[in-house]
């Protein structure tokens, strides 16, 4: 094959026979460095791509492990708010539970109760047999649990407590109302209750309380707690103090020299109220005492004792 080439300049032409050894070693020359050329240029290309591609993925990873690290110290300080909050919440209920052993002697005293049965001073005996698996470690969800279950012992624990010593201290009050004892100090009683001959008649007569004979000025006291319903003068009885004890019952002392409360006094048990006189209906220094248990008056030995 033959290539022909023409000349402007000189009019000529000129003709290559690519048959030619020289030619075909020109031209293969060409198309080698035509290639070489082109394998250089994509080999340059390729290595500035990848360079580019490898700084993008450490840039895209070193972004990923930073936020991993970041979430974390989140998850770490999460974590140590929630074994604080735990921490505040376990010294909490340990105090309420020292306040609940305390409440429990206090109780344990006042009911008069063997401290062996309800001993909160140490805990309570346990036991059983050995369990065959091996034991599993708490976990923090478990964890959780147990407290949530302890503090709802602990409410109705104290609940239960409250309760009881709510039974106890109306049981003690109603102890303290309840008449109960002799209304001096010293002396002896003079008259019963019943039938007997009236000192300032002779005739038979009926006596509605005990008479207890003593000094004059010696110490009247009240046989159980309640209310002055009445305090000063009142005929046949010289001067009276009345106590309402609740619960139906009712004490007079009577025909007292001087009378030291007034209506409307809450007394206790033991407290003097009045002096011993010979006022009103009386032969001489004397306390008569009634009961009454829902207006009717009542035998007051059964309530003094021996």
């Amino acid at each position: 094959m033959n290539i022909i080439f023409f000349s402007k300049r000189r009019g000529a032409a000129r003709q290559l026979n690519l048959a030619h050894p020289l030619a075909l070693g020109l031209v293969a020359t060409l198309a080698l460095g035509l290639l070489g050329g082109a394998f250089t240029l994509g080999m340059h290309l390729g290595q500035g791509g990848g360079a580019r591609l490898a700084r993008g993925d450490t840039d895209h990873w070193t972004q990923i492990l930073s936020d991993q690290k970041q979430q974390i110290a989140d998850l770490k300080q999460q974590l140590q708010e929630r074994v604080d909050a735990m921490a505040v919440r376990l010294g909490a209920m340990n105090a309420h539970v020292i306040r609940l052993d305390a409440l429990g002697k206090r109780l344990t005293e006042m009911a008069d109760i063997d401290n062996r049965e309800f001993d909160f001073d140490t805990d309570p005996p346990t036991g059983g047999p050995e369990s065959d698996g091996e034991g599993v470690s708490a976990q923090i969800p478990d964890l959780t649990a147990m407290i949530d279950r302890l503090d709802k012992r602990v409410t109705l624990r104290d609940s239960q407590l409250s309760a009881l010593e709510n039974v106890i201290l109306a049981r003690d009050l109603k102890k303290q109302i309840h008449p109960e004892g002799r209304p001096v100090n010293q002396g002896f009683i003079s008259s019963y209750f019943g039938e007997r001959e009236d000192p300032f008649t002779g005739r038979e007569a009926y006596h509605k309380g005990v008479d207890f004979a003593g000094s004059a000025g010696e110490d009247v006291v009240a046989v159980a707690a309640g209310v002055v319903t009445w305090s000063g003068e009142r005929s046949g009885y010289g001067n009276l103090v009345e106590i309402n004890h609740g619960d139906g019952y009712v004490t007079r002392y009577a025909h007292n020299e001087r009378t030291l409360v007034k209506v409307g006094d809450t007394v206790k048990r033991g407290e003097t109220i009045a002096l011993m006189g010979s006022t009103g209906h009386s032969t001489g220094p004397h306390v008569h005492f009634e009961v009454l248990r829902n207006g009717r008056q009542v035998d007051p030995l059964s309530f003094i004792g021996k």
